[in-house]
């Protein structure tokens, strides 16, 4: 079952940002320290507080097995860009124990109805290069590349 998360889903959660991060500093340990959530217990309280940030929960019955983390924005009488409504994924996780039975597929599913129902005009995200699995997963849900980000190491 797919839901909005609660407070009771916060351990859960934790325990599959830690496998966020362990992908994240396998690709850049330079900049990722690794064995590190990217949010404590306290930060994902507030955040599952705010309408705009929404986290979605794979919920097996009793274990979350997936989440999606998401951000509302929209931009209104800006000079220079048109009005618009976005659902950004600041994350999608699957348990890795538990990958390939469809619940990512599932899990952004859910985001793209929900994006839709409250009038996104589009959905956005960004994957670390070298994250070849979760481009593939992107591209097969129909993302397409919109900006590319560049960086030198000094």
């Amino acid at each position: 079952m797919i839901r909005k998360a609660n407070k009771h889903d916060i351990p859960g959660i934790i325990a599959l940002l830690y496998q966020v991060d362990a992908v994240h500093h396998a690709i850049r340990p330079d900049l990722f320290r690794g064995n590190t959530p990217k949010y404590d217990a306290q930060q994902l309280a507030a955040i599952i507080d705010e309408d705009n940030t929404p986290i979605f929960v794979f919920d097996d019955g009793g274990n979350i097995l997936g989440h999606a983390f998401c951000q509302v924005t929209e931009v209104r009488n800006h000079r220079l860009l048109q009005d618009i409504k976005t659902l950004y994924i600041d994350d999608i996780c699957v348990d890795e124990n538990v990958r390939g039975r469809h619940i990512g597929k599932a899990l952004y599913e859910h985001v793209r109805a929900y994006a839709i129902s409250i009038g996104c005009n589009n959905i956005t995200l960004n994957v670390w290069e070298g994250n070849d699995s979760a481009m593939s997963f992107y591209k097969r849900m129909g993302m397409h590349v919109q900006k590319t980000g560049m960086e030198i190491i000094l």
